[in-house]
């Protein structure tokens, strides 16, 4: 190297002094030259090869985006089946339970059929469709019907609690997620809890709501507008078609109706027809429209099984999908929301707004729910959309409580949008109990939301998550009784009147706040009660902890498996010895 850069350096006279240099100069350069050009092509094969992997990531992330929307919009049409399975399996139980009007004069078995309707059709916006019925044909009054959208209200949170329960696999996203969708249920248990009693007492939402229908002047609409109907109807109506207007006819009575199916048969369309002897203004005045019937296309038109076959059908296959497609959208969201990406979605969802409008964001949340709601047109979907979102840490819970209850109001819009698209006849009634959904969901965020310490909610549901993250199965009891049994139990109990309810009702509501103080006093203020109730050690160890159920859950579970396993491996070894035997034979 020194004798090539003494040679070759301009600077130099060994060039001329010694001709023989130049060989070796110019093999050096040669050298040399070979060398930077398979030094270049290396870099160069080497950012080829490292720029390979980086375009098929980008190429990859980009088909992850239609992917996740084809998911989503799956997911979706699956709620909206679950949906029909559930009318088809228990629609015409739920009729029949509105037609007890002896018993929907209690408000408090209002509430709990409502629930219970609202579970069994897995939509609020049908259960409030009957009741709009019930008060438009003069059944039940407007005061009898608040308490059922009460109890609607909250059977429409056990959808995105169902969905929770897919992410049971991993307990810290368990966790998040069955927290961020009991927060629904939170605050709607806690908001019938504070305005029933107050409705009952003073009957300020029936006041409210009549008030507004008397200002204003309504007018009837043909059809409300459906947003994402328009997206899901083709697929769904492939899979099922249901004549709502049977619900309707059992709730009221009607007979010619009640032995229908829910299963649509028969479709019909409206061809329009211009006499041709007409012509110029006169044929746009004359009109006439032919009404044809045909068999409807889909699955089940010509089926001959019954609704309960039809429903059970659809409900195992609806929740197959379900579960396919929760799983599917989990991985994708991890795969497309880690690192840098995943941290600046964190930042800009659940950072707040720079002081002094700190406050801002949460209502802003608030409003981006309701007009979200408003666009899927149901609340359900939105919720469940966000359940995955929250457990994959995507979105905060005290960010998915302004979302939760942003939809609570949003689905009201919509009520009030099917509410105007009413008959003449039935208008004001329609209207007025819409209008009392509004009145109830903005009385509970204004109860429940704008002061930080009255966000019991949030509070609530992160204790919730926690116990069911730390015991799997409570999240199913949870499921389980305070969606189905204590509805059904409070119903029969208020079926047998008011004075068994209210002797039953009363001590167990005094013992539950006793409980309930005590507890804060003894986190807070323990130097306030005697020194026996200031811990629970006086009491058997399965009243104050879950453990016990759980080691005995465990070892229900451990011995079934076992005697599964035992039962399995005699039968093998029957087959084994059997076919020895035959064998040798």
């Amino acid at each position: 190297h020194v004798l090539c850069s003494s040679v070759c350096d301009p600077h130099t006279n060994l060039l001329a002094e010694q001709p023989d240099y130049i060989i070796t100069c110019v093999v050096c350069l040669g050298f040399t030259t070979k060398f930077v050009i398979l030094q270049f092509l290396k870099v160069q094969t080497m950012e080829t090869q490292s720029r390979l992997p980086r375009v098929k990531k980008t190429a990859l992330t980009l088909l992850k985006i239609p992917l996740l929307f084809l998911l989503l919009y799956i997911f979706i049409c699956s709620l909206d089946i679950l949906s029909s399975a559930f009318q088809l399996a228990g629609g015409k139980t739920a009729g029949e339970i509105f037609q007890k009007n002896i018993v929907l004069s209690n408000p408090v078995a209002g509430v709990m059929v409502g629930i219970l309707v609202t579970v069994l059709v897995q939509s609020s916006s049908t259960s409030t469709s009957i009741t709009v019925s019930f008060v438009s044909s003069g059944l039940m009054d407007v005061q009898s019907a608040i308490p059922i959208i009460m109890g609607a209200n909250i059977g429409t949170s056990v959808t995105n609690t169902i969905v929770a329960l897919m992410h049971a696999g991993d307990r810290d996203e368990f966790e998040r997620a069955f927290a961020g969708a009991t927060v629904h249920d939170c605050f709607n248990w806690l908001s019938v809890l504070l305005l029933l009693p107050l409705d009952v007492a003073t009957g300020v939402l029936r006041h409210m709501s009549q008030a507004v229908v008397n200002t204003l002047r309504l007018s009837s609409r043909d059809k409300p507008p459906e947003l994402l109907k328009v997206l899901t109807k083709p697929l769904t109506k492939l899979v099922i078609q249901l004549d709502k207007s049977v619900l309707t006819a059992l709730a009221t009575e009607d007979q010619v109706q009640m032995n229908k199916s829910l299963v649509k048969h028969w479709c019909k369309s409206a061809v329009m027809k211009v006499d041709s002897q007409l012509s110029g203004l006169l044929s746009c005045l004359v009109k006439s429209f032919t009404i044809s019937f045909f068999v409807c296309k889909h699955l089940f038109a010509n089926s001959s099984l019954s609704d309960l076959a039809i429903g059970l059908i659809l409900l195992v296959c609806s929740l197959l999908v379900l579960c396919g497609c929760l799983m599917l959208l989990v991985k994708l969201l991890n795969s497309m929301l880690k690192g840098q990406v995943s941290n600046v979605i964190n930042k800009i969802i659940n950072t707040d707004s720079p002081p002094p409008f700190t406050w801002v964001t949460g209502y802003l949340a608030l409003l981006a729910g309701a007009g979200m709601t408003f666009l899927v047109q149901s609340s359900s979907v939105f919720t469940s959309a966000l359940t995955p979102l929250v457990g994959v840490g995507v979105i905060s819970l005290e960010r998915v409580y302004p979302l939760t209850l942003g939809s609570n109001l949003g689905t009201t819009g919509t009520a009030l949008l099917a509410a105007l698209a009413s008959r003449a006849e039935k208008l004001a009634a329609a209207t007025q109990v819409a209008l009392c959904h509004f009145f109830f969901n903005l009385f509970g965020i204004l109860l429940w939301y704008p002061i930080p310490a009255t966000r019991l909610p949030i509070r609530m549901a992160s204790a919730l998550g926690k116990c069911a993250a730390r015991y799997r199965w409570f999240a199913v009891l949870y499921l389980v009784l305070f969606f189905l049994l204590f509805p059904l139990v409070v119903f029969v109990l208020s079926m047998a009147g008011w004075k068994v309810l209210t002797g039953i009702g009363v001590p167990v509501i005094i013992l539950i706040i006793s409980v309930a103080t005590i507890n804060f006093l003894q986190s807070r203020r323990p130097e306030f009660l005697p020194p026996k109730l200031q811990n629970w050690n006086f009491l058997p160890v399965w009243l104050t902890s879950l453990q016990p159920m759980d080691d005995l859950i465990t070892w229900v579970t451990l011995c079934c498996l076992h005697t599964f396993c035992c039962f399995c491996c005699i039968r093998s070894g029957k087959r084994y010895f059997s076919v020895q035997f035959l064998t040798i034979s």
